[in-house]
């Protein structure tokens, strides 16, 4: 079983914090982040860094944030999934 997938399945669903290292608005290399983007600390994912997270249902940049696992998001050519955590409560629709 690949590292990405345990990683997920054990984090799913859980309370997580977030450290926030590209807050909404920030600019890097010409993007501009639409969402909080961080990691969660102590916890290493596929490329040997820790496992980055997406924050959903948060509307002003944060330096911190603690949540819920609600989803991962895995690119094909990436050995590392994208956690996306958000505030507990919160139902996102299609």
């Amino acid at each position: 079983m690949d590292m990405r997938k345990n990683i997920i399945d054990s984090l799913l669903g859980k309370s997580v914090h977030v450290e926030i290292d590209r807050p909404l608005g920030h600019i890097h290399k010409g993007m501009v982040y639409p969402i909080n983007y961080g990691y969660i600390p102590g916890v290493l994912a596929g490329d040997g860094e820790e496992q980055d997270a997406y924050i959903l249902g948060a509307d002003e940049p944060l330096s911190s944030f603690d949540g819920w696992v609600v989803g991962a998001v895995c690119r094909k050519n990436d050995v590392e999934g994208k956690l996306v955590v958000a505030p507990k409560g919160i139902t996102f629709h299609q």
